[in-house]
């Protein structure tokens, strides 16, 4: 770090003479304030980086009476979805300048939910981030009236705890029209568990793509998340050749389905089409590559800290947004054997992003 001409440390106010801007504008800057032109942002960063200019986070919290921490409530982090939007809240919290501090549950109760949130009020936090994709989660939280605010990540939220989600239900349905378009008529459903929230929303946009195309729902299969049980219901599917094409309901289930498909000697597209969920850095390394659907988990954890910030420093009212999931087509889908692509419909790549 470079020291300021008066033989110190580089204050804010170095900077601002630095860059030609006031102390305010540095400011604005630092906390990712919006309104603050491009150019004025990147002579106030170049400034920074040349300064070595670094934030005293011990003062600020003195002057502000914040503790620049959040507590994030967690669980489930041994899975793709769970641990990445934790990376992407944690990039986005540091981003904004504060610390986090991350209670992990070993199992999801409301005493646990609890005891993590006394300890995080012990830690004095500015505000709470909750991953804990189970549904009993806000009820739980409801029934605390936490003094700071809370972000439920993956839910909508309620009246009194805010909510940031993927829109889980039009992910699903996004997989599950793709498959009607190439001319699927029988479409099942391998989903996750019925107590995680994101099990119970893409089944639900699942059923509501068939229904509303006329079809039918009665091809439903419950898994665990693991390749295991996609392996299972791979093994069952194979011997009753009962559907054309599967949404599975993560790419971990995929990849335990599509071995059990090459063992059996069901081709993947040919006999099924097969659609993931999450587009976890694997997917497009399968055997074939896996369509599925995309979570933009940064996206996601900016927009929980975009509520927590507006809750924390400008008192904002309770508020829940969501983000968009995104449909990747590759190789794993096509439309049933003896037909051809509908017209303008283009043919999914063969190959990994």
């Amino acid at each position: 770090m470079a020291k300021s001409s008066k033989g110190r440390m580089p204050r804010l106010e170095d900077v601002a003479d630095r860059a030609g801007v006031s102390h305010q504008t540095v400011s604005r800057v630092i906390n990712n304030h919006p309104n603050v032109s491009e150019t004025t942002r990147t002579k106030v960063e170049a400034a920074i980086a040349e300064l070595g200019y670094r934030r005293n986070t011990a003062a600020r919290s003195l002057v502000t009476r914040r503790s620049q921490t959040i507590g994030v409530l967690a669980s489930e982090l041994s899975q793709y979805g769970p641990a990445n939007t934790l990376l992407g809240v944690e990039q986005a919290a540091r981003n904004a300048g504060y610390f986090v501090s991350i209670a992990a549950l070993r199992e999801v109760s409301r005493d646990a939910i609890a005891d993590a949130a006394s300890h995080f009020m012990d830690q004095a936090v500015d505000g709470i981030a909750v991953l804990v994709p189970h549904s009993d989660t806000l009820l739980a939280l409801d029934e605390m009236r936490l003094p700071v605010p809370v972000v439920a990540v993956g839910s909508l939220g309620n009246n009194n705890v805010s909510g940031a989600m993927v829109d889980q239900r039009r992910g699903a349905q996004l997989a599950v029209e793709h498959l009607i378009g190439e001319g699927h008529r029988r479409i099942g459903h391998l989903a996750g568990p019925q107590d995680w929230i994101d099990g119970t929303e893409r089944a639900e946009g699942w059923r509501e793509a068939l229904l509303g195309a006329g079809l039918t729902d009665d091809l439903l299969l419950q898994g665990d998340w693991s390749a295991g049980s996609g392996y299972a219901a791979g093994r069952k599917l194979a011997a009753d050749r009962s559907a054309t094409a599967i949404f599975v309901g993560n790419d971990q289930m995929a990849l335990g389905m599509l071995r059990a498909f090459a063992e059996a000697g069901v081709r993947v597209p040919d006999d099924v089409s097969v659609v993931g969920f999450d587009d976890q850095p694997e997917s497009g390394y399968f055997t074939p590559p896996l369509t599925t659907v995309r979570q933009d988990f940064e996206e996601l954890g900016r927009r929980c800290m975009d509520i927590m910030l507006k809750e924390i420093e400008a008192g904002a009212a309770v508020s829940s947004i969501v983000v968009t999931p995104e449909l990747v087509l590759r190789a794993s889908t096509a439309p049933p054997e003896g037909q051809t692509p509908p017209e303008g419909q283009a043919p999914p790549v063969d190959a990994a992003p």
